[in-house]
């Protein structure tokens, strides 16, 4: 029962703390913006251990964080190898591939009315398709190591990808175009100088959503087939055998990496985009 109390206290103290930072004369401050997320991040957890431990629910259903914490912390090298094998060598290189070639294939169409009308509802068809039925055939078509998982994350992101830089470029008015063939602009000068700066914003909207894709496409694909590591084939193997402490810390893994990963992309955008009103303030 006095952990009950503990979570229920702990509760109570971070929501009047985040409270009172929210709602104070340095609220727009950047040390506020960045405690307050981290307050309520810690109090989850802590209330999480509380409720756990006071209302002993087995570790098969919920672990506490503090015995996921300890697995973690035990098992870092099997953590890494699979860190490596899932975000590094399928999720990061499918996201590459995906968006490089979407990117490419977008400024390519761009010329092309046709192309544009035709190939954007095949992907969204294609966008469409439950990663559930792709994956196996996939992974059938390259094998079991991480190509296949790349080829799937390739498959995830391409059209997403594609279709924001499509909007992207489409982005700039009449008069702006106008005031480039005013200045005998040839296609490839307004392209570069006007349309490619003015679909960033677009494009980047298009990365961030590629950065969770990459990280689930990679993660389910190995379900269906994968050499002795990675993440997806240690949480099915560990829920398998009743190790949730395991699987939460190999999903502690994958929301840090998925995190970072989003944070890199966001800063690049902030500094390609500055000029945006969505980066001002």
């Amino acid at each position: 029962m006095s952990w009950v109390i503990f979570a229920i206290v702990f509760w109570a103290m971070g929501y009047w703390a985040n409270y009172k930072l929210a709602n104070g004369a340095h609220s727009q401050s950047r040390l506020v913006k960045l405690a307050v997320p981290v307050i309520f991040g810690v109090t989850i957890i802590a209330v999480w251990e509380g409720l756990v431990r006071g209302l002993n629910v087995p570790h098969v259903i919920l672990p506490p964080p503090s015995s996921i914490a300890e697995r973690f912390a035990s098992s870092l090298d099997i953590l890494w190898v699979d860190f490596v094998q899932t975000f590094v060598k399928g999720a990061l290189s499918g996201y590459l591939i995906g968006c490089g070639s979407a990117f490419i294939i977008a400024v390519l169409i761009d010329r092309s009315p046709f192309l544009q009308r035709g190939l954007l509802p095949v992907g969204n068809f294609i966008a469409a398709l439950p990663i559930v039925g792709t994956a196996p055939i996939l992974v059938m078509w390259f094998g079991f190591d991480w190509q296949s998982k790349a080829a799937v994350v390739v498959a995830m992101v391409f059209f997403p990808m594609l279709v924001n830089t499509v909007q992207g470029l489409a982005a700039t008015d009449k008069m702006q175009r106008d005031l480039m063939a005013t200045y005998s602009a040839s296609y490839w000068q307004s392209l570069f100088k006007l349309r490619l700066p003015a679909a960033m914003p677009a494009v980047f909207n298009g990365l961030k959503i590629a950065t969770t894709l990459a990280l689930i496409g990679a993660i389910v694909a190995e379900f269906f087939g994968s050499p002795i590591k990675g993440m997806g084939f240690r949480i099915s193997t560990e829920v398998g055998k009743l190790g949730l402490d395991m699987v939460w810390a190999e999903i502690s893994v994958a929301a840090l990496a998925g995190s970072a990963f989003y944070g890199v992309v966001a800063i690049i955008e902030k500094g390609v985009t500055f000029w945006h009103p969505s980066q001002r303030g």
